[in-house]
């Protein structure tokens, strides 16, 4: 039949695809990294240190899902073929729909695969620390800081990741003036790594009685969450660290107790706050993480101008200075000044389909590192 026919040929020219991001994930060195990993869970005095041990077990974790998902979709490859083959042999149209939808899910699978195989950064794997700030656009800003927060949401839980809110300050009148929280997964960071910068909403705003056209800004930074084993001195004498109550919704352990904690590093005048964990240890705890985090990347700045691929170019909260427009009226429009991805479906956007313009951005940056190799 001529529809099987041609998507055998479908699936056969992207065989090559395939096994090129099968082999560029390691899977023998994985492979034997499973099994030391295994043998070392084994020995008596492995949680002995639990953050290390921890970290072992996310590494393996890790490991055997790649191994899964590569085997898996070599599996789904041949099992494709043979569909079409006995489709084929039987005269059987009623095949048809089944295997263009298991043809649809391989090639999404295997998007997803080679995208993940661009994630070769430091960080990429690390859990994602991101901050939005409400910019230029009052309360409308805010409005948006808090339409950005949900967007991310949509997409992390989209992922099957987690989102913490670790630091919350509401706007005068609505929304957020700034949002600090943490999209935990694999390769969180890689993927969100692309959104730092200033983010451009137009539209009718709801918040002006003459219902005026307005552009409001939210600029985002977006920071690798570091494990325990990156070296980050911070002296005590550097830093003040002050409780205060928390603000906003949480019933009556915020209302009663001073749980949220602010850190005020002098020499950089870098400020980190959290309050929105139950305790005053666990606000203190993330609060320096942060402070690590912020701290690392200014070293490596510092040392080799690193700090561009970590935490893109750092523009003015204002017009002019956006990586992505997000226009809603007169006409609905999504477009990334970066690598010029667009869509028109601004509300599929905003309710957490950003995948296209993520792998857009890695697709450049792939690019771009070929083209300085060569």
């Amino acid at each position: 039949m001529v529809q099987l026919d041609q998507m055998k040929v479908e699936l056969q020219n992207q065989e090559a695809d395939m096994h090129e991001a099968i082999d560029s994930l390691n899977l023998p060195y994985k492979k034997e990294r499973i099994e030391e990993l295994s043998r070392e869970m084994e020995a008596p005095d492995f949680w002995n240190d639990a953050d290390k041990a921890n970290a072992k077990m996310k590494e393996l974790k890790d490991d055997q899902k790649m191994v899964a998902e590569a085997d898996g979709l070599e599996n789904q490859y041949h099992d494709i073929l043979d569909l079409i083959e006995m489709g084929n042999e039987d005269g059987d149209e009623s095949v048809i729909d089944s295997i263009r939808e298991e043809l649809d899910d391989f090639e999404e699978k295997l998007e997803t695969m080679r995208l993940s195989t661009l994630l070769t950064g430091e960080y990429d794997h690390n859990n994602a620390i991101l901050s939005l700030n409400a910019g230029a656009g009052g309360t409308e800003s805010c409005d948006w800081c808090s339409m950005l927060f949900r967007m991310y949401s949509k997409w992390a839980d989209r992922k099957g990741f987690t989102v913490d809110v670790m630091n919350v300050v509401d706007g005068d009148e609505a929304g957020y003036k700034s949002v600090d929280f943490q999209i935990s997964g694999e390769n969180a960071y890689g993927f969100l790594r692309s959104e730092h910068g200033v983010h451009r909403l137009v539209r009718m705003s709801p918040f002006n009685a003459q219902g005026k056209r307005q552009t409001s800004f939210v600029s985002c930074e977006v920071m690798p969450e570091l494990d325990t084993t990156v070296n980050v001195d911070i002296n005590p004498d550097d830093i003040r660290i002050d409780t205060y109550r928390s603000s906003g919704a949480g019933g009556q352990h915020i209302n009663k107790t001073s749980s949220a904690i602010r850190i005020t590093h002098f020499p950089t005048g870098i400020v980190v706050t959290c309050q929105n964990e139950r305790s005053q240890f666990q606000n203190k705890e993330k609060a320096f993480e942060i402070l690590r985090a912020r701290l690392y990347l200014r070293r490596k700045e510092e040392e080799d101008e690193k700090l561009a691929g970590i935490r893109g170019d750092v523009k003015d909260n204002a017009f002019g200075s956006q990586i992505r427009s997000y226009v809603l009226q007169p006409y609905t429009l999504v477009k990334d000044t970066r690598t010029e991805e667009e869509t028109s479906d601004a509300q599929g956007v905003l309710n957490g389909d950003i995948d296209r313009f993520i792998n857009a951005y890695l697709k450049m940056q792939a690019q771009q590192r070929k083209t300085r190799v060569q």
